[in-house]
């Protein structure tokens, strides 16, 4: 399940967190992140003892996409202690973005 959290600093967030914390890059306006939304409610749900899942608009936060490298929506990125450990561009199935996470969590 995505959380809908405040933050002063990203960084700080990513850096705060007990788990790893699973960043989805995208934008209102696009198609495919929309398909992606209802995929990561199953992801959030089945690992949510391991993970949290955030959004970041890339649209609102343009320097926070600009800083990971995030060129395509959706774009997912599995942070561990502050630091990126795993990427994951374009719409994937909730079972295959499980498989792929599981071995980082």
């Amino acid at each position: 399940m995505a959380v809908k959290k405040q933050f002063a600093n990203f960084a700080e967030m990513l850096a705060g967190s007990p788990k790893p914390v699973l960043v989805d890059f995208y934008a209102t306006w696009c198609g495919p992140c929309q398909m992606m939304a209802p995929i990561l409610e199953q992801v959030g749900s089945h690992l949510r003892q391991q993970i949290q899942v955030v959004k970041i608009d890339t649209d609102r936060y343009p320097a926070i996409a600009t800083q990971y490298q995030i060129q395509s929506l959706p774009t997912l990125v599995l942070f561990k202690q502050g630091q990126p450990v795993h990427r994951i561009e374009g719409v994937q199935q909730a079972a295959q973005l499980i498989q792929q996470l599981q071995v980082f969590v």
